[in-house]
């Protein structure tokens, strides 16, 4: 369940003024795939620098307008805009935001709203988001992305290094007070089915058991990486009997992000 009409709608008129350093990112860019699970409440836009934020407000402000719509400002401050657009009965909420160029991926071109995080990246903010706040959404997000994209340890290994103040360890134990929800939580949300609570707390509980299972056997000396397999073509949660060099290569982040090298 992607993004709403409206949303898709907005992101794919605003795509004109998207760049990689002005991308889509946040829950909108994760639930812009077809089979997600819940409808985002914004679209968050990306950029990286105070200065071009305040750019990319201006020419999204002006497109539009242009087009119709009309935009009520909530919060307007350095590196940080919000605002309600709205047309006819329809409205949703924008958000535009500096965040660190630091990435594991360069972001990725998307005909349906420019750019675009790339989903590893996208994966290992949300763990991180998840960490330093305990809402229902972004637990979903995180479990959804730990069965679709990278596996929890793989998550919490990497961020790591986008966020040097933790260590893979210290992440998982503030991922371990997570998961304590109750119906009402979820009921505030938009989502395609409703979710099953014992399902939900086994299917996290098995999530930190294994990552915690991975951090265990991993060499101190390759904490804040990814791992690609060249043979897969994608990022991985090595197991324990492969070897660096013939199963899998150790990916950094950078500002810019970076392709993984298949050489």
């Amino acid at each position: 369940m992607p993004l709403t009409e409206f949303q898709s709608g907005l992101a794919k008129l605003l795509s004109e003024n998207r760049s990689p350093d002005s991308h889509l990112a946040g829950g909108a860019a994760i639930h812009i795939e077809p089979k997600s699970l819940r409808y985002s409440n914004d679209l968050d836009y990306f950029q990286d620098s105070d200065a071009r934020v305040a750019e990319a407000f201006a020419l999204d402000k002006k497109l539009l307008e242009k087009s119709g719509f009309t935009l009520k400002v909530e919060i307007n401050q350095a590196g940080y805009i919000r605002a309600i657009v709205s047309k006819a009965k329809e409205s949703t909420k924008l958000e535009w935001a500096h965040d660190t160029a630091w990435r594991f991926l360069p972001v990725m071109k998307d005909k349906r709203c420019g750019y675009i995080l790339h989903p590893i990246d996208l994966a290992i903010n949300k763990v991180l988001t998840l960490a330093g706040r305990n809402e229902a959404r972004d637990f979903l997000d995180a479990l959804m992305l730990h069965e679709s994209t990278l596996s929890l340890g793989a998550m919490c290994w990497a961020a790591a290094g986008k966020d040097p103040g933790f260590n893979p360890r210290s992440l998982l134990e503030l991922l371990k007070r997570r998961g304590r929800f109750h119906d009402e939580d979820f009921a505030r949300l938009k989502l395609r089915s409703k979710p099953d609570l014992t399902e939900l707390k086994s299917k996290w509980l098995e999530a930190l058991e294994s990552a915690e299972a991975f951090i265990a056997t991993r060499p101190s000396d390759e904490v804040g990486c990814l791992y690609y397999s060249k043979s897969k073509k994608q990022f991985i949660t090595p197991t324990f009997d492969m070897t660096r060099g013939q199963d899998y290569e150790l990916h950094y982040g950078c500002p810019g992000g970076v392709l993984p090298r298949i050489v």
